[in-house]
């Protein structure tokens, strides 16, 4: 463990157990260790790994983990009170916690008198035994001992004195902290306010924690309304994942106690690594991280209205609410029909061309909103844009110019669909014609590109293309509808977007991949 003073909040991500249980969302054995490396290296206090004896999957994990080498993480393993009428050291679930051998244990119990007695089917009072003794029980073996207090909020509304017995309860059992739920995510950040702060005067000294889902789209707002009451551990996800409509985000709650708040909540220097860690994980996922994400989003710094980049060449403050560099991100100018000549300045400085030409520029300007009225948008597609610039300025020369393609698509009998493409490309002063073949036109295309300018420029051996989306414009056209490709392509650690449009697909995809190549060659240069 780092011997850094302890902050004044302590992040407790359950990712791996409430976020799974989010809608699309499967982690392996494998992700889940990678997660939990990846949240150790950001400085997460906690990691709950999930609940052993449930499945196959966590009792592997909670084996496994035990081989990290941790840091900052402390792995809790995750669980519910023992059942009614049943005494802790004759309970399996509790007997499941005790041998995943973590060092933190956490343990649900309910407050919502609804659910004692028409879920659980128990009495109030045996609902208080079994939290009271499960806590007992597991703290005797040595472990920290959370306890989330399951559907407090709407307990406390229901009966506020016995939500509040419940935690008592916890309390007397020796729990080192007590979660207060937002279980339901239905409470409003002043509820939520109001009953931490009773809860830590009718419990003084001890910790309080909050869990919120964001049913009610406040899951972020009521975690940062419970800190202000006094919580000092909270819980969430990576990226808010979770069910229903998710957790508390992380993400977000996270740099709006430090950079808002003026709390501690990550040791000093690692907000720097939460966009990257953001991402990481929405890639273990396999989901696409949500553009829009506060702090962490590809375009959460990014600006394309003309008077807004304008405004941030004099002032970086003037359009944005925080340096996005505090947290791993990066501004963006974003190119589009609805840019001025000061948007494109702006991209031209960023990318370091020296474009004084205000005729120059105005070019530019002019041929981006002829395309985009012609089906291209150039918001997601900065290589394109960066080569309009370039090819803006008299001394540039591309690497290649494209002379004639074609393209055969057949379908023989004992092979299936095949495709063939020819390509006609001129290089300095060679013309190189080749031919290739692939599992469908675009590939084909790729493959024969590739082959005519190989022996001239083989960094393009490194280049590859990871991401192709076709966008159909006006589909109320039907098959004479224009086509939008988008194509992100990647070489050393760097990832370029580029993209193409037209009636027909194939030269969309060819006006698309040509620039994927050239914008590639032109940076390796």
């Amino acid at each position: 463990m780092d011997s850094l003073a302890l902050p004044s909040i302590r992040l407790y991500d359950t990712t791996l157990r409430d976020g799974s249980q989010g809608e699309g969302i499967s982690l392996s054995v494998d992700d889940k260790l990678k997660i939990t490396r990846l949240l150790d290296e950001l400085g997460v206090h906690y990691v709950e790994g999930g609940w052993p004896g449930s499945n196959p999957k966590d009792v592997a994990y909670f084996q496994r983990v035990r081989e990290l080498s941790l840091r900052q993480t402390r792995v809790a393993a995750f669980g519910s009170t023992c059942r009614a009428g049943t005494a802790p050291h004759d309970d399996a679930n509790l007997a499941a916690l005790v041998a995943a051998e973590t060092p933190v244990v956490t343990i649900v119990g309910k407050s919502w008198t609804l659910h004692v007695e028409d879920v659980l089917r128990t009495t109030l009072p045996e609902n208080l035994r079994m939290i009271n003794e499960s806590v007992a029980f597991v703290k005797a073996q040595g472990r920290e001992v959370v306890f989330d207090a399951e559907h407090f909020f709407d307990g406390y509304r229901a009966d506020e004195a016995y939500a509040r017995e419940t935690v008592v309860a916890a309390a007397d059992g020796g729990a080192d902290v007590l979660v207060l739920a937002d279980t339901n995510g239905g409470a409003m950040p002043w509820e939520i306010e109001g009953a931490v702060l009773r809860m830590r005067q009718a419990l003084p000294g001890i910790a309080f924690g909050i869990h919120t889902h964001d049913d009610g789209g406040l899951a972020d707002a009521n975690s940062l309304a419970a800190v202000r009451a006094g919580a000092q551990h909270v819980q969430g996800t990576m990226n808010g994942y979770g069910e229903r409509c998710g957790n508390a985000n992380l993400c977000t709650v996270i740099p709006a106690l430090e950079l808002k708040m003026g709390k501690r909540a990550l040791p000093p220097g690692r907000l720097s690594h939460l966009t990257p860690a953001a991402r990481a994980v929405a890639s273990i996922a396999n989901r696409s991280l949500f553009r829009q994400a506060p702090y962490v989003g590809q375009s959460a710094f990014a600006h394309k209205g003309g008077i807004h980049a304008a405004a941030m060449r004099r002032s970086a403050q003037s359009y944005q609410h925080i340096e996005p560099e505090l947290v791993g991100n990066q501004s963006r100018v974003l190119v589009s029909e609805l840019s001025g000549r000061g948007t494109l300045r702006s991209k031209a400085d960023d990318m370091g061309l020296a474009l004084q030409s205000g005729e120059g520029l105005s070019d530019v300007l002019k041929t981006i909103k002829r395309l985009e009225h012609q089906g291209f948008t150039f918001e997601g597609a900065e290589g394109s844009v960066e080569l309009l610039l370039r090819r803006a300025q008299p001394s540039y020369t591309p690497p290649f110019e494209m002379l004639d393609f074609m393209v055969v698509v057949e379908h023989r009998e004992r092979r299936g669909i095949f495709a063939e493409a020819t390509v006609k490309v001129r290089v300095g002063d060679q013309i190189l014609h080749t031919a290739a073949g692939g599992n469908g036109p675009v590939n084909a295309l790729d493959a024969a590109l590739r082959k005519a300018l190989i022996q001239a420029y083989p960094q393009l051996a490194d280049f590859h293309l990871v991401d192709y989306k076709v966008h159909i414009i006006d589909s109320g056209s039907g098959t004479e509808a224009i086509t939008r490709v988008s194509i992100d392509t990647q070489s050393a650690g760097r990832r370029w977007s580029t993209v193409g449009a037209s009636p027909n697909i194939i030269e969309a995809s060819w006006l698309a991949l040509a620039d994927a190549v050239e914008y590639g060659l032109t940076m390796a240069d």
